[in-house]
């Protein structure tokens, strides 16, 4: 699909991907009161793995349409050739933009996945708290920190490139 669905001139896995990024930070949130407020490890360990699953779905679902269909998310922000959206100071306003984002979006899911895999090493099933807790709090929380700069850029990106006029 060529048109996005939240009503400004994007895609629509360009607004698919900015929905997932705003609806994964309570979801996330809601994973870690699992843990802190209720010690349920278990039920922690199951959010982690399928927000993982979907995360990586939804995005190589969205590279394979900004990339392949589309040839590029600047194909996509001046659709019209004739009459472009993003030119000059706006234009390098957003690949600047891109440019922090894909800092975080690739640190993101590489950061999540050690996480991830060390904690499917390192814990027992089902899961209990040991010896490997302290290294998988920190470095789950680097990765939380990591998703939160992953969804502002991402959404200030998404902003400059298609929503400002």
């Amino acid at each position: 699909m060529s048109r996005g669905f939240l009503g400004y001139d994007a895609s629509f896995m360009l607004d698919v991907v900015v929905c997932a990024l705003v609806l994964i930070v309570p979801v996330l949130g809601y994973s870690l009161s699992l843990v802190k407020l209720r010690g349920d490890y278990l039920n922690h360990k199951r959010l982690q793995i399928a927000l993982g699953i979907v995360l990586l779905l939804t995005v190589g679902a969205f590279e394979y349409d900004l990339q392949i269909v589309h040839g590029g998310w600047l194909n996509v922000a001046n659709k019209n050739p004739e009459s472009p959206r993003l030119v000059g100071e706006r234009l390098e306003q957003a690949r600047l933009a891109l440019r922090v984002h894909l800092v975080f979006a690739i640190s993101t899911p590489i950061l999540w996945a050690v996480t991830t895999v060390l904690a499917l090493r390192r814990y027992p099933d089902p899961p209990r708290p040991n010896s490997h807790s302290k290294r998988h709090k920190t470095l789950g929380w680097l990765s939380v920190v990591d998703l939160l700069l992953t969804t502002a850029t991402g959404l200030a990106f998404y902003y400059l490139a298609f929503v400002a006029k």
